[in-house]
């Protein structure tokens, strides 16, 4: 049976099922080959995907503990245990998450009904993000801004008369 296999080998790839996901994705093993003219082909392997257009690909279409293996991280393939205890841990930590964000959303209004800390300031910026003034230009006598925010022309000197008469 060797030799045969061997023989086909040869001419045609062989590729090992190593196993499915929950997604449907189907994982492959090639072992290192010979070709016909005995050139040596390295061992790879490869995942035939449910979604086998790439615009239809999303993220986390494959689970991370299967592309561990395929991208060589990992010697072994998942096993289904593994992957379900790790679906597991992945809930529980989403639970946490969750719990540990409620609990500091309530400390934060505790604090500031207690006047521990000051309410962040509520600012309504209107333009574009990337214009160093937001709001139309309005001259006046009082100056309306300063230092890093200051634009030449938002301030005129009081009397609007030219002291070069």
């Amino acid at each position: 049976m060797s030799r045969l296999a061997a023989l086909f080998r040869r001419f045609r790839i062989v590729k090992e099922h190593v196993g499915t996901d929950h997604l449907g994705n189907k994982y492959f093993f090639i072992p290192e080959q010979k070709t016909w003219t005995g050139r040596s082909v390295r061992s790879r392997r490869s995942v035939e995907a449910v979604n086998p257009k790439e615009f239809e690909y999303l993220e986390g279409s494959i689970p991370s503990e299967w592309d561990a293996w395929i991208r060589g991280r990992r010697k072994t393939p998942p096993t289904v245990e593994e992957l379900l205890q790790n679906e597991r841990y992945r809930e529980q930590v989403k639970l946490r998450a969750q719990e540990a964000e409620q609990r500091d959303l309530a400390l934060q209004s505790q604090e500031y009904e207690e006047g521990l800390v000051a309410r962040p300031a509520q600012t309504l910026i209107k333009g574009h993000a990337s214009a160093t003034h937001y709001a139309p230009a309005q001259m006046g006598e009082e100056p309306v801004s300063t230092a890093n925010t200051f634009q030449p022309g938002s301030w005129s000197p009081p009397g609007g008369d030219n002291p070069k008469k």
